[in-house]
């Protein structure tokens, strides 16, 4: 997923919505634990928004290896297709 595509602007719109932070503190490297200080619940709120917003399922273990913002898109770009 590029950093400019639609997809990724959106997620990185719910991620600032979610963790009130600013939309250009994210980058596909930022980890949602260390450089945004996400808790586990702020990732699955953020999952959520995901799979709304797209309208696609996350798989639980899938979600539950998302370390960064970049992992993330892959899993959204990848329950697209």
């Amino acid at each position: 997923m590029e950093n400019n595509s639609v997809e990724f602007q959106k997620l990185q719109q719910i991620i600032a919505d979610v963790l009130s932070v600013d939309v250009d503190e994210i980058k596909p490297e930022t980890t949602f634990k260390e450089d945004l200080g996400a808790d586990s619940l702020d990732v699955f709120q953020i999952i959520m928004g995901c799979e709304e917003e797209f309208n696609i399922q996350i798989p639980t273990e899938e979600a539950e290896k998302l370390k960064t913002v970049g992992d993330a898109a892959e899993a959204i770009a990848n329950a697209i297709q």
